[in-house]
């Protein structure tokens, strides 16, 4: 076993382990400065001294360098006013040199040795003029990255259609894949429009939920399925919805629709869910 803090760098970001400094308890959302590949940053503490198997981890812990004091809360104050001007300054850059690109976001290292420019584009930028001119300007290492639709909504960040902020703005450290098999099972309508987020890629909610559509799937009759009610009549199922239990059911011999619970039947033969070829074809764009 080995001993670990997690620290993040950016709010839903990816939580990264380092070791602990000597004796020292670390504090939910205490500020610390630690030594990263990109270079010496400033994180917050988001899981608090803690024992995992040392297999967990696939390179030696960094440890964490010192509890952040005053001076490095001004740096970080003053590294968020740096952004700002590289930012207006690079649109301008952009402007003037007629790049097809917008511009996401722009983070500076806690030692000011790098200005990261996040930016979208629907083609690939030849951009190389462009790091040239913020060179001669903020006279420090400059780079420049293409990110997607995805990593766009988790950097801008906004509101969900529940109401409540983006997952992957708020909590979500990684994207996890969504597929369009995830929506069928969960009985929602293949709209476009209904099961894709701000970003025009599938809601990411879908894979929060489909364990537990998952669990429910396999206690619940699907549509298609063969089934003897309480009567002793087979009788086809039509609709179901996962969470009520509730079965719409077809007998063999009438034309009349019952609504039966899941626990009330007995199954005779499943059906599967799949999604046609059209479906997959129309709806492709979603799942990248």
């Amino acid at each position: 076993m080995i001993e670990i803090v997690g620290i993040r760098f950016k709010k839903g970001g990816k939580v990264y382990y380092f070791s602990p400094i000597e004796n020292t308890k670390a504090h939910i959302g205490e500020k610390v400065i630690v030594e990263t590949s990109r270079g010496t940053e400033c994180g917050t503490i988001v899981i608090e001294n803690r024992m995992i198997d040392e297999k967990s981890i696939s390179s030696p812990l960094k440890p964490i360098l010192r509890i952040a004091n005053a001076d490095d809360l001004n740096i970080i104050n003053q590294n968020r006013q740096r952004e700002k001007e590289a930012f207006e300054v690079c649109e301008q850059k952009i402007k003037s040199r007629n790049l097809k690109m917008n511009l996401v976001d722009v983070e500076c290292t806690f030692d000011r040795n790098k200005l990261l420019f996040y930016f979208t584009a629907e083609t690939r930028v030849d951009f190389r003029e462009l790091v040239k001119d913020l060179a001669s300007v903020f006279r420090t290492r400059i780079e420049l990255r293409q990110i997607g639709v995805r990593d766009q909504a988790k950097v801008l960040g906004g509101l969900g259609i529940c109401g409540r902020e983006f997952c992957c703005k708020n909590h979500q450290g990684e994207f996890q894949p969504v597929s369009i098999k995830m929506a069928k099972e969960q009985g929602l309508s293949l709209n476009p429009v209904k099961i894709s987020g701000t970003c025009g890629r599938l809601m990411c909610c879908l894979k929060h939920e489909q364990n537990a559509y998952e669990a429910l799937l396999k206690i619940t009759p699907k549509a298609g399925a063969i089934v003897i009610t309480p009567d002793g009549q087979k009788g086809t199922v039509i609709e179901t919805n996962l969470i009520t239990g509730k079965l719409k059911i077809k007998p063999e011999k009438s034309d009349v629709p019952v609504i039966l619970d899941r626990s009330e039947i007995k199954l005779v033969r499943d059906a599967e869910i799949k999604v046609n070829k059209d479906e997959m074809k129309n709806l492709k764009k979603l799942e990248e």
